[in-house]
């Protein structure tokens, strides 16, 4: 039963892997400078911290079989956790602070295009 379980985990890690690795390939032809991957800090996780012109976007993704599931799949810990990590990047990168902030959504399905929600939640720093 352990390694069913070690089998499932291993394979949702490496599902979030490629939806991540989606994801970037997306915002860098959107000419997006990313800056970091998979920020952890205690509390919370950043999937992606990019950067155009005066704006840092800290972007959550969610892939799911469908869009929609994976839109709803930002609950409201997560929501919460992610604004700590946020907090956490800025701490730790306080020239951020100078630029335009703003919280992110990319959505994956099989056979779909990404889809990109801009100002998906408001940040919650500070």
């Amino acid at each position: 039963m352990n390694e069913f379980k070690d089998n499932a985990r291993r394979a949702a890690y490496v599902y979030g892997l490629r939806a991540e690795t989606a994801a970037t390939l997306w915002l860098r032809a959107r000419l997006y400078q990313i800056l970091a991957r998979n920020f952890r800090a205690h509390g919370g996780e950043i999937d992606i911290v990019a950067k155009r012109g005066r704006t840092i976007v800290f972007v959550e993704v969610k892939a799911r079989a469908d869009l929609e599931d994976a839109a709803i799949a930002i609950t409201p810990q997560k929501h919460r956790r992610f604004s700590q990590a946020v907090g956490r990047w800025l701490a730790a990168n306080p020239w951020a602070m100078n630029y335009t902030l703003r919280a992110d959504a990319i959505f994956l399905a099989p056979g779909r295009l990404p889809r990109h929600l801009e100002n998906a939640f408001e940040l919650r720093v500070g």
